[in-house]
């Protein structure tokens, strides 16, 4: 199993971060030791003083393929969720600086929250879900599927051109503005639609 991150996806991200809007999906994986475990905290990491989250609807592969054409992409996945790819951000800085990968900033262990997953059924649009990120009960992001550059079924063609997609794959699909920064005894509530997907503790 394997985690494809899709990076600057909504535009007033890219901006916040005094990024370049990309003319095509930016990607990066996470291992599997990046997920947390069920109940588990998040630990901050000694390495970094500044991890930020950014919580963003994923989407789980029910099926093997590869050059799968857009029209075709909404069989691949049956399943939404929501998540946090944590990032250690003054490790991401440094690594841009000098053109390096950011593995370091984003695939460390326990970088990847998933919270509860439902069938995308439940959804009237998948192109218009609701999700937001509440920090110690305050609103910290909130966006809609509808502000994506790239919508799910475009990336998972564009991803699958590169990778060969397997059963259990989880996409992140980007994270709109309003990253920031998390701290000891912080608590992190998503929601979709206005359901609570994930409740995490930062140790």
């Amino acid at each position: 199993m394997k985690i494809i991150c899709i990076g600057r996806n909504y535009k007033n991200h890219v901006n916040e971060l005094n990024n370049i809007v990309p003319t095509e999906p930016v990607i990066f994986l996470k291992p599997e030791t990046s997920i947390i475990l069920k109940k588990q905290p998040f630990f901050i990491p000694d390495f970094s003083d500044d991890i930020h989250h950014e919580v963003e609807v994923i989407v789980k592969i029910n099926r093997v393929g590869k050059y799968i054409s857009k029209e075709f992409s909404h069989k691949y996945y049956d399943q939404i969720g929501l998540g946090i790819d944590f990032t250690a951000r003054d490790v991401q800085k440094n690594q841009k600086k000098f053109g390096l990968p950011w593995e370091k900033a984003k695939a460390f262990d326990g970088s990847a929250l998933i919270g509860k997953w439902i069938d995308k059924s439940s959804f009237d649009d998948i192109n218009d879900i609701n999700f937001s990120l509440m920090k110690n009960n305050q609103l910290v992001q909130q966006g809609n599927t509808s502000q994506m550059l790239w919508d799910i079924d475009s990336i998972i063609a564009y991803v699958s051109s590169f990778f060969t997609l397997k059963i259990g794959d989880i996409i992140f699909t980007g994270t709109p503005a309003g990253v920031g920064a998390v701290k000891e005894n912080d608590n992190l509530k998503g929601f979709i639609n206005g359901d609570e997907f994930f409740e995490l503790k930062i140790r």
